[in-house]
């Protein structure tokens, strides 16, 4: 294969850059930090292309500082790097490994891939709020079912559960004052017009909307992590299953919107319909989540408001 443009692979951990660059064959490590990240920036020629995989934050600054030199910069999905490990036979699982993987795998695929820009400081907030309060959600759940069994305990956790509450509150509201903030009040307030959908999934859909232009509500869906995976060959008919390639937190929000829905006159006929066809419960909301997110899309697409129609009634 000629390769075009220098092609680096960069595993990425909290305090550390593990780099392989493709066409001089060489491997090095260095410190995920500002200046010798630019130090390392300036010994490249112009126009490189990145292989970065995703984390939850640590690849951010890496991220930004190659994209403001020119450089493209391509973030990939670590559990899509995985399945493809897998499918070259790969047996050593490490950092080096991981850069040497990144840089082979942006070498044969680049041309399906889109380069990644930066995003704005709106996403950015809203995705840190987003992301504490789905962790703060966990940690009450678990300590409210951990300490069911032992009144005794679970007074003494009373307190903290109260505390706990009162910060969810908090940010909540700092959730409405980045959308405020970023311009998204009233696009949020269409959002929130659709039966079932409340505050935080609004929230939640804007943000997703917010990352990148979508040609059409597939490719939302398909961002979202709703889009279905088929497993055929032959006679064979594989079980369908969700991609969930998007954020889970998103895809929790929408599955919880569903439920409400379904209780709702504008819906309880529709997924009561599902439900006769043969649907689990669960395969019912999730199909009624995805048409929830489709008319979200068109509602942030078009900047129109929401009304319902004959076939959303029933």
């Amino acid at each position: 294969m000629t390769i075009q443009t220098p092609i680096v692979g960069i595993d990425v951990a909290k305090e550390s850059l593990s780099l392989y660059r493709l066409d001089t064959q060489q491997a090095s490590t260095l410190a995920n930090a500002r200046s010798t990240i630019l130090a390392w920036l300036k010994t490249l020629p112009a126009d490189c292309s990145l292989a970065i995989e995703a984390t939850s934050t640590y690849h951010v600054l890496l991220a930004d500082l190659a994209y403001q030199r020119g450089h493209r910069i391509y973030v990939i999905d670590g559990y899509r790097l995985s399945n493809y490990h897998k499918g070259i036979g790969g047996r050593v699982k490490n950092d080096q490994s991981d850069a040497r993987l990144l840089a082979r795998y942006l070498a044969h695929e680049q041309r399906q891939l889109r380069p990644w820009k930066p995003t704005c400081k709106a996403y950015r907030r809203l995705q840190v709020l987003l992301r504490r309060r789905a962790t703060l959600i966990r940690s009450t759940t678990a300590l409210r079912l951990s300490f069911a069994q032992d009144r005794q305990m679970a007074r003494e956790l009373k307190p903290v559960l109260e505390r706990m509450k009162r910060l969810e509150v908090r940010l909540n509201e700092e959730l409405n004052k980045a959308l405020q903030e970023a311009g998204l009040a009233e696009q949020a307030k269409r959002c929130q017009a659709i039966e079932g959908i409340g505050p935080l999934t609004a929230a939640a859909l804007n943000l997703a909307f917010l990352r990148g232009s979508f040609r059409s509500s597939d490719a939302f869906i398909a961002f979202l992590g709703l889009d279905v995976r088929v497993k055929e060959s032959g006679r064979y008919n594989g079980r369908r299953k969700l991609s969930k390639q998007g954020d889970s937190e998103t895809r929790r929000l929408l599955y919880n919107a569903a439920m409400a829905a379904s209780r709702t006159k504008a819906w309880q006929s529709r997924y009561q319909q599902y439900l006769q066809r043969g649907l689990k419960r669960t395969e019912a909301l999730i199909i009624l989540a995805r048409k929830l997110a489709r008319i979200a899309f068109a509602l942030m697409k078009t900047q129109q408001p929401y009304r319902p129609t004959v076939d959303t009634v029933g």
